[in-house]
């Protein structure tokens, strides 16, 4: 799976911190993994603004801003509603950079077009570009959880040093 969630966490941090961005983050499947693998490490706090954790529609509404037509119109589990979390968590921080995800941990709640393990990733820098990524990964509830949030910190590291 690559390096572990701890080593691409101090990479992020360093790569932020070297950029002095800041970060926010809205983690609808991962429930905070990818904060907490962030913060785990001294010195995060110069660095993890704050995060938020939509795991409900409502929260998605209420917390960040995500148009409950977007939801109706794309479902939960999609990419314009990632964007909408990673633009949102940006409109409601301070922070020069943020991610969205949403997805579909299981080990229930799939169909045969939102499979189980369906993960959306956005990224969405203050004032610039954001991006999206779509994947489907697999095994059990945690790792379907820890992949998206080794994948979520790649996107970070990725688009912090695009500058």
């Amino acid at each position: 799976m690559g390096p572990p969630l701890e080593e691409r966490a101090r990479r992020v941090l360093e790569a932020c911190r070297s950029a002095g961005v800041r970060l926010a983050l809205a983690e609808a499947s991962t429930g905070g993994l990818v904060s907490a693998c962030l913060t785990d490490i001294p010195g995060a706090s110069a660095v993890v603004e704050r995060g938020f954790i939509p795991y409900s529609n409502e929260a998605k509404t209420e917390q960040l801003g995500v148009p409950v037509e977007l939801m109706v119109a794309h479902g939960a589990v999609s990419e314009p509603v990632a964007l909408a979390l990673a633009r949102g968590a940006l409109e409601r921080s301070h922070a020069g950079l943020a991610l969205g995800e949403t997805g579909i941990a299981g080990p229930t709640g799939g169909t045969e077009s939102k499979p189980v393990g369906l993960v959306y990733l956005a990224v969405a820098r203050r004032g610039g570009e954001s991006l999206c990524e779509r994947h489907v990964f697999t095994g059990n509830r945690a790792e379907i959880r820890r992949a998206a949030a080794a994948r979520g910190l790649e996107l970070l590291l990725s688009l912090v040093e695009r500058r």
